[in-house]
């Protein structure tokens, strides 16, 4: 059976707009919990002092022995630590054996269509949106529809685990936004303050080269990375429904809408490090916490980049506006979270399983697991252990008005993997050949697409 080539292009598809647009708000109402996972999926838990944990309003299924597919390399940081903690809470809360297949995040990503199409793990990371839909239809993953309703979890939250037959292929563990961080104490002690204007933030990268510091730590070694500077670029410059009409085929890669974009984008290069296709994203997030770097346009999950003394000295401001008839409203916030391979070795224990990552409790035991937390998609989880910058990034999710996965999860996995990335890093080469370089992914995006 055909295999969907990109993890996050499953995402995309099964998130409607109520998650990725202008509802989005809902899915945080009532509670910090259900804001924002710092990094990757993972979630640990206990299920309730019996054997047979049960969805908390879907069907009960037995505990039995699983594995677990993470995408975290053993002692990674705080991501594995999540995740190997859920393992480990779940195995001692159920008595259940749950044996973990922990690969770096980047091969988890790249080889997940040979890893679905070969002998997957029972239950395994992922995210929401058209990608996760891709790999429901190529029964690639398993209807878990019985698991919902989950106690805590939103209807948003629902239908982002909602491919388009209707069923339920996703179980959310937390979601986090896309900003540009920085340490609060070189910003106060240079006296610097959030961009909220292109001709603010062209005067802050400025004065940051006059003092010998490079504006933005950059990466693009790991090549999905600068999606995320397209991304937000194109919903700066075209807005929200432009970037996801784009995504879907709908708009021109060669138009000049998106030629605008990467113009802009080239006059923002010389404020970025040098040689990025050869740097990690966590190398770059250490080039921030060493202040030889100002700013960094990440994820949440950057705090796993970081030392842990430097972590509580991060912040973020969410891209300042370049177009004042758009403004700066729209942000990537992905939603990760766990799916059941249709190749489990036995449905039951990998459904219990499941079941028990969408729980409060579950989110609860990933945090205690970790030294530093992720934001719950479960709106009933501890927010204890929730810093400022969770804090912040829950409210920055609730605030904003539309909201996309990331564009290799909006997209085609095919166009995402095989053409988008090989061409934003032919750009990051060759920045003055726009014309070559979108021409070439409309072609390939029109072949793809149909």
């Amino acid at each position: 059976m055909a295999r969907p080539a990109n993890r996050d292009q499953y995402l995309a598809s099964t998130v409607p707009n109520s998650v990725r647009g202008v509802d989005r708000r809902s899915i945080l109402r009532g509670s910090v919990g259900a804001a924002a996972l710092l990094g990757v999926p993972t979630l640990l838990g206990a299920c309730g002092d019996d054997a047979e944990p049960a969805a908390s309003g879907g069907a009960s299924a037995k505990a039995g022995p699983v594995k677990f597919g993470m995408n975290e390399a053993k002692g990674s940081g705080p991501a594995y630590e999540r995740l190997q903690g859920m393992a480990d809470a779940y195995a001692k809360k159920t008595g259940a054996e749950v044996s973990t297949n922990a690969v770096d995040h980047n091969t988890f990503q790249e080889s997940i269509s040979t890893y679905l199409q070969g002998t997957p793990d029972d239950v395994f990371t992922w995210f929401a949106g058209y990608r996760m839909a891709q790999f429901a239809e190529n029964e690639l993953i398993m209807d878990i529809s019985d698991v919902w309703p989950i106690d805590g979890m939103s209807d948003a939250f629902k239908k982002s685990a909602t491919a388009e037959d209707g069923k339920q292929y996703f179980v959310p563990a937390s979601y986090y936004p896309w900003a540009v961080f920085h340490r609060k104490s070189v910003f106060e002690k240079n006296g610097w303050t959030a961009p909220t204007t292109l001709d603010e933030l062209n005067a802050l990268m400025t004065d940051m080269q006059g003092k010998k510091i490079t504006p933005f730590a950059f990466a693009a070694k790991d090549a999905w990375a600068p999606m995320g500077t397209f991304d937000i670029l194109n919903m700066r410059l075209n807005g929200y429904d432009f970037h996801m009409q784009l995504c879907k085929g709908e708009k021109k890669w060669d138009s000049p809408e998106v030629k605008n974009v990467f113009q802009t984008w080239k006059a923002l290069l010389p404020y970025h490090q040098e040689n990025s296709l050869g740097r990690t994203w966590q190398e770059a997030a250490t080039s921030m916490a060493k202040e030889e770097c100002g700013m960094y346009l990440l994820g949440t999950f950057v705090v796993d980049g970081v030392p842990p003394e430097t972590q509580d000295d991060l912040d973020f401001f969410t891209f300042p506006t370049l177009d004042p008839a758009i403004g700066n409203d729209a942000l990537d916030a992905p939603i990760d979270g766990f799916c059941v391979s249709a190749q489990a070795e036995d449905d039951e224990s990998a459904k219990a399983f499941i079941t028990w990552l969408g729980t409060a409790e579950a989110a609860d035991a990933a945090n205690n697991a970790a030294s530093a937390p992720f934001i719950a998609a479960n709106e009933a989880a501890s927010t204890e252990k929730y810093g400022a910058l969770q804090k912040k990034s829950a409210e920055v999710v609730q605030n904003a008005k539309s909201i996309a996965q990331f564009l290799d999860r909006d997209t085609n996995a095919d166009l995402a993997n095989t053409v988008i990335t090989a061409s934003l890093q032919d750009f990051i080469k060759n920045p003055d050949d726009i014309d070559r370089i979108t021409a070439s992914i409309q072609q390939q995006a029109a072949s793809i697409l149909g």
